[in-house]
């Protein structure tokens, strides 16, 4: 497995429920900042990780649910959000300054 790929797994698995961050913020933390496509595709290969990695915490940079093409079925993506108490409406996170979830100034 991918070091970097890892280093995505292991930050992702930190964002708390009810939360959100963005393919961006993950790759500024780990000292990548031109890096978010590659957070993405890590995270497309997560989804029968374990411990589970809880990708559909990571949007895009405007709180886009653009990752969801990767879930099955496609809503699950939305449905999970909602479950913690985050509302999406037209794949978009509501109040998502919010929800925003910065790892850059939650962890070490």
């Amino acid at each position: 497995m991918n070091d970097f790929y890892e280093k995505v797994y292991a930050t992702t698995r930190l964002i708390p429920p009810g939360k959100v961050t963005s393919y961006g913020a993950i790759a500024r933390y780990l000292g990548t900042t031109l890096s978010a496509r590659v957070v993405g595709w890590a995270l497309n290969n997560s989804h029968q990780m374990e411990p589970f990695v809880p990708a559909h915490r990571v949007v895009n940079r405007n709180g886009l649910l653009t990752g969801k093409v990767h879930f099955r079925p496609t809503s699950a993506m939305q449905e999970l959000l909602e479950n913690e108490g985050i509302r999406v409406v037209e794949d978009a996170i509501v109040d998502f300054e919010k929800h925003f979830w910065d790892p850059m100034k939650e962890l070490p």
